[in-house]
């Protein structure tokens, strides 16, 4: 199916990004001199996204000036300055905006280097609506730059999604990317809450699922993992 319409998640505070985040939002931090957001923006552009709904908080005109000068994807703005939502919430807020049709949702500080041919457009042609609800890209954890952490998920043949237990560890995260239905966020409380709510739901119901990347995703959440990602790029 086509995917027209994505979603980037641009409204967080960047509280772990400090001290390069006091003065601007997280998603204008430069990685190998480019903002993260336009990272994210010509990796929509290139994989077909048509429009792209972002949502704005943290020095929220700054981030705005920065999106008028885009002209692919074409930008719409969730205004989310009377009071952060998180993932959950902030998507919610935004279905207006988003219509019926499944929808990307992309955190604006997940980058990659691809492997063979586009992520996106793989996992595009993967969504497959009859079985999933949402299909998530997944990296492998030990493949990461820029993560040291216990991993998200397992991950059964066919890709069905479930997550790591208490106490042990799990090969695959999130890697910031999904494609989803946005119906499944109006059920959702009010006010702020977190992606996780939905992804627990369809996990009970056998209707979350994962699409294995290529290549290297990057972990940008703090200026160490920044300077990873930088030095990374340049050994490239």
């Amino acid at each position: 199916m086509k995917i027209r319409k994505a979603m980037v998640m641009a409204a967080g505070r960047g509280t772990r990004m400090r001290p390069l985040t006091e003065t601007i939002p997280k998603p204008l931090v430069r990685l190998a001199g480019k903002p993260l957001i336009d990272h994210v923006l010509d990796r929509l552009a290139e994989a077909g996204i048509e429009e792209a709904v972002v949502n704005v908080y943290h020095f929220a005109d700054l981030l705005e000036a920065h999106l008028a000068t885009r002209r692919h994807p074409r930008i719409v703005i969730s205004d989310e300055r009377a009071g952060l939502l998180d993932t959950g919430g902030g998507t919610k807020k935004a279905l207006p905006l988003l219509g019926d049709e499944p929808v990307l949702t992309f955190n604006s500080d997940s980058v990659w280097v691809e492997g063979l041919g586009s992520n996106l457009k793989a996992l595009i042609a993967a969504f497959d609506a009859e079985r999933m609800d949402a299909l998530l890209m997944i990296a492998d954890a030990a493949r990461t730059i820029g993560y040291v952490g216990r991993g998200d998920f397992t991950m059964d043949p066919t890709g069905l999604l479930a997550r790591r237990g208490e106490s042990t560890t799990a090969p695959f995260m999130f890697a910031g990317v999904q494609i989803v239905k946005p119906a499944l966020f109006a059920d959702g409380p009010d006010g702020a809450f977190s992606t996780n709510l939905i992804w627990d739901r369809l996990i009970e119901q056998g209707r979350l699922y994962g699409q294995r990347m290529g290549g290297t995703w990057m972990h940008v959440g703090a200026p160490d993992d920044l300077a990873e990602a930088e030095a990374f790029l340049r050994d490239l």
